[in-house]
């Protein structure tokens, strides 16, 4: 996983509300046991039509939002099923971070196993991040995980909650496995105790 201290990107909107892991990735690409080939994927029923052309009403095929890093969603995202190729499908497609006012918890947790940053804010920051996105063009955001800082260059600055032991996770660029491998010293030392 990779460290992840502050990013600064543009922001893409999404408003809706309720955006579950089926939205994120329809559930006909979960047969890959892989975690690439699915940024391709995501939101696939929302950017596609049924001929498989982009959808030109769907926001994130706006050319104004293409390279976003970091999307800004309705409350309640990431709902549904607890698939984990959720967050591969965002990661893979260009975010490092998702704003929201909620999110589900399993999906939440998923998203910080694989180093992708949920920002969760009142109302009235996600209304002025969405307002500043869809009016301003190549809005961008700085997101501080150190500091658990967000702000712009227009004066906007708010404070985040983030668990912290998630944070020193995140900050060192260690998943569940490095975070284990950590202690690997100790763990050999045990198991050689152990075979005497």
């Amino acid at each position: 996983m990779e460290k992840f201290i502050e990013h600064t990107g543009l922001v893409a909107p999404l408003d809706r509300v309720n955006v579950d892991t089926d939205q994120i990735i329809p559930k006909q690409f979960l047969k890959r046991i892989e975690r690439t080939g699915l940024g391709e994927f995501a939101f696939f029923d929302w950017r596609y039509l049924e001929d498989g052309v982009p959808n030109p009403e769907f926001i994130l095929n706006n050319p104004k939002y293409s390279g976003a890093s970091i999307l800004v969603a309705g409350p309640n995202f990431g709902s549904g099923s607890s698939r984990e190729h959720a967050p591969w499908a965002l990661s893979e497609y260009g975010f490092k971070v998702i704003i929201s006012t909620s999110f589900a918890d399993i999906f939440r947790n998923n998203c910080m196993q694989n180093g992708l940053i949920t920002v969760q804010l009142p109302a009235k920051d996600i209304d002025l991040i969405m307002s500043n996105s869809l009016k301003l063009t190549k809005y961008k955001i700085t997101v501080n995980l150190e500091k658990q800082i967000i702000c712009d260059d227009l004066g906007f600055e708010s404070s985040f909650d983030f668990d912290s032991f998630r944070k020193e996770s995140i900050l060192k660029g260690l998943d569940d496995i490095g975070i284990t491998l950590e202690f690997e010293d100790e763990i050999n030392n045990f198991e050689l105790k152990l075979k005497k």
